[in-house]
């Protein structure tokens, strides 16, 4: 199973948001947006500050897919 953050960058365009507005709101580096834009594995926390900045579940973010 893997995973895609597709629905996060979604999200962002619909808001006028760019990467590097996620890392400064969420407190999230760079290298991890990187592993999103990579659809790689981010811990829970991550997921949970972006929820919270985006003011959305996980759920809103984030999309298993069969590989």
């Amino acid at each position: 199973m893997a995973i895609s953050y597709k629905k996060l960058w979604h999200i962002l365009l619909d808001r006028d948001l760019h990467k590097k507005d996620l890392v400064s709101m969420a407190g999230i580096s760079e290298y991890t947006v990187k592993k999103l834009s990579r659809n790689e594995n981010v811990s829970t926390e991550v997921l949970g500050k972006i929820s919270k900045t985006l003011e959305c579940t996980i759920d809103d973010i984030v999309e298993f897919t069969k590989d």
